[in-house]
């Protein structure tokens, strides 16, 4: 018999083993002409194994876990997710031998359901996207599992100062380039737990560059920002799947971002399309919402004549998001008319008159 002690050491040294394994992410660079002396990155965290930012997130969560003694040989795993996280808790889950249940909402992607069960998760559907909470707790609880709760636990699970975080990569991958030290990093929330790690790695070594969280339509993360008041809510769920809450996150900190813009959710779509004309690739609309913010950003630096670089998430791919952000009518009837901002991003009006 494996006592427990033993089993926790067996896991870690898979996870750890399974990192070994792996390559970093690129830094694309984009081929924007109409911008002189700014250049704008993208980080494609769409190339980890279970293909998205949350990649990195699962695993420090796995690793926070065993190393709290949370998480025990034969324990099932619980997430509540909009899709990418338990994507990939469900690959790690299955690495180290736990079963694995995510709590989602119905609306999620049919692609993200595939890829959760074909990595041996269960997916427990819920009606309301507010309700995956309650849920989660309820079926720990039920089943003498452990609560993953990526939004409580995002902030604190991954190690800021370096250990090769996605921020310590994005600056080293910068060190070459003609502005090594960005102007800005661009960073949509889901959690919060990336931005504030970014946030935090920027203090940390004394950089200028400044930190702007962009937030979609029907989400709470930027009048928090503005008013301070955490008990703020909505009865509205993001349509960006992966960012934006209905409620503050304890993984959210205002503290370390300099500023936030929203961004329309008929921009974010317009900006996928854009983008694949760029890369020829598809990408997930938090990637649109984190590309339009850096375009925003981008055009008030061009106006003022200042250069520098921009660097912003390429978070997944859009293959996940064939029969939504990519279906025309599905777009039609749940974002509107996008046209204008689409307009814009061909011409690349980007001295100012881009859709606000």
């Amino acid at each position: 018999m494996v006592s427990n002690r033993e089993w926790v050491n067996q896991a870690i040294r898979a996870i750890e083993a399974d990192f070994q394994r792996s390559a970093d992410t690129h830094l694309i660079k984009l081929n924007i002409p109409s911008l002189t002396g700014i250049d704008i990155y993208l980080k494609d965290e769409s190339t980890h194994p279970t293909g998205s930012l949350k990649h990195r997130l699962a695993r420090s969560l796995f690793l926070y876990g065993l190393c709290n003694g949370k998480i025990r040989k034969g324990m099932p795993i619980i997430e509540a997710s909009s899709g990418s996280t338990a994507i990939s808790e469900a690959y790690f889950a299955r690495l180290i031998g736990l079963p694995f249940i995510a709590v989602i909402p119905k609306s999620t992607a049919k692609k993200k359901i595939e890829q959760i069960e074909f990595y041996g998760g269960q997916c427990y559907l819920v009606d309301k996207p507010s309700d995956i909470y309650l849920e989660s707790e309820r079926l720990a609880a039920e089943l003498n599992g452990y609560y993953m709760d990526q939004f409580t636990h995002a902030e604190r699970a991954t190690d800021w100062r370096g250990n090769n975080n996605i921020a310590n990569s994005i600056f080293s991958q910068m060190e070459k380039e003609p502005c090594p030290e960005p102007s800005w990093v661009v960073m949509s929330a889901g959690t919060g737990g990336t931005s504030a790690t970014i946030g935090r790695y920027i203090r940390y070594r004394q950089l200028d560059t400044r930190l702007c969280v962009v937030d979609p339509d029907h989400s709470v993360f930027h009048d928090y920002f503005k008013t301070g008041d955490c008990a703020l809510t909505l009865d509205k769920s993001s349509r960006i799947e992966g960012i934006g809450r209905p409620r503050v996150e304890p993984s959210f900190v205002p503290e370390v971002v300099d500023t936030m813009l929203t961004i329309p959710d008929a921009a974010a779509i317009a900006t996928i399309y854009w983008l694949e004309k760029n890369i020829g690739r598809k990408a997930g609309a938090s990637t649109g919402t984190n590309l339009f913010g850096a375009l925003k950003i981008a055009s008030g630096m061009q106006e003022r004549g200042e250069q520098g670089s921009i660097v912003t998430l390429l978070c997944d791919a859009g293959e996940r998001y064939l029969d939504t952000y990519y279906n025309p009518e599905w777009v039609a009837a749940n974002i509107g008319d996008i046209s204008a901002c689409e307009k814009a991003l061909e011409t690349l009006d980007i001295t100012g008159n881009l859709p606000a």
